[in-house]
């Protein structure tokens, strides 16, 4: 979580903003904190790259997390969640469950008493289909985006 309201600080975007005004600041913060705008010899540069990395970074996250973004991958979300759950492992409060036909999604705010719960569930499917899948912002997994 406080990654995401890290992101949402650096674009100053709401709770639900729309991808084209998302795409609107990403491509003005680009152009402020473009490393070749700066000299190399210049203290100002180091922190433009990193900067202009963070600002990557948190467009494609950003973006990865919209409701536009998720209405059209509804349909696929759908498909890989009826598959049934082949692995899952929970990091402070990120739920990463990889499903059966190979697609990993990232749910963030998960507490550690629900992981306990999906843990010690006899099913734990039916048990992530209650109590997490809809329940929590979720974005299909970075590890996965990358490879494909």
């Amino acid at each position: 979580m406080k990654r995401i309201n890290e992101y949402k600080k650096l674009f100053n975007v709401e709770q639900d903003t729309d991808l084209k005004k998302l795409k609107s600041t990403y491509r003005n913060l680009v152009k402020e904190w473009h490393p070749d705008k700066f000299l190399e010899g210049d203290d100002r540069a180091a922190e433009a790259e990193i900067k202009s990395r963070q600002i990557i970074d948190g467009y494609h996250f950003l973006v990865s997390i919209a409701p536009e973004t998720k209405t059209r991958n509804m349909e696929k979300y759908t498909a890989s969640t009826q598959s049934g759950i082949a692995d899952y492992r929970h990091k402070g409060q990120l739920l990463e469950i990889t499903f059966f036909d190979g697609t990993s999604y990232e749910y963030f705010g998960v507490p550690k008493s629900v992981f306990t719960k999906l843990n010690h569930s006899d099913k734990p499917l039916r048990f992530a289909k209650r109590n997490i899948l809809n329940s929590y912002l979720y974005r299909q997994s970075a590890k996965e985006l990358q490879e494909a």
